[in-house]
């Protein structure tokens, strides 16, 4: 999806100021809002689905509301589409059908969840992989209307194979509840092939790219 939210590459909109002395939250309910998203929410919905959501928000939304925010505003219509809560229950900020409070849990309980939640996300492959390491290859020119971690400063651009990481989940289907495993691939460009002639020859830029954004140059 070519939207507002895809600025990699993008000039005039200014430098980003950041210091190493920068909070994780610089105000409190950021943090909140990050818990919230965290341990409240629909255990069917996906990264990729969180994501595809808030590319969707108008433009001038998306360039002036907080970064927490957005996550609020995907949270709300998650927990609608999923009947957890209903649009009356969020207008008002009351709910008609209070549940039991939750029991309450110690630390290394939380830990542990945690931990849990970092395994492998490769899954087996239908295929054998199309390129091998060391193989150039071409982005595609034009992406379908939907999700994608292809960025668009990256499109038809010729790069090289240096790593394989086997096959993991498609993004641009994983958005739409479609779970589809394709090879990932890392891709090297040499940065005048990306920024142009005045770009420094000796810098590169590597990106994880599925197999399917990817053609023979």
């Amino acid at each position: 999806m070519d939207g507002i939210h895809d600025l990699g590459g993008k000039e005039g909109f200014g430098p980003i100021a950041v210091t190493a002395e920068d909070p994780a939250f610089p105000e409190a309910w950021e943090g909140r809002a990050y818990a919230m998203v965290q341990t409240v929410g629909d255990p069917g919905s996906t990264i990729d689905w969180f994501r595809n959501v808030i590319e969707l928000m108008p433009p001038a939304a998306y360039l002036t509301e907080p970064y927490f925010q957005k996550w609020q505003f995907v949270q709300l219509i998650e927990l609608i589409q999923s009947g957890l809560l209903s649009f009356d229950e969020v207008v008002t900020g009351r709910t008609d059908r209070p549940g039991a409070p939750a029991a309450p849990r110690g630390l290394t309980e939380v830990l542990q969840d945690e931990h849990d939640k970092f395994c492998s996300f490769e899954r087996s492959a239908s295929n054998p992989p199309a390129f091998r390491v060391g193989q150039r290859v071409r982005t595609r020119r034009h992406m379908p209307a939907i999700h994608t971690r292809l960025p668009a400063y990256a499109r038809d651009c010729e790069g090289e194979v240096i790593a394989h990481h086997g096959a993991h989940v498609l993004p641009d289907r994983n958005a739409r509840g479609e779970e589809t495993a394709e090879h990932l691939y890392t891709i090297a460009f040499a940065a005048p092939e990306l920024w142009g002639d005045w770009a420094d020859p000796r810098d590169d830029v590597t990106l994880d790219l599925w197999e399917s954004y990817l053609v023979r140059p």
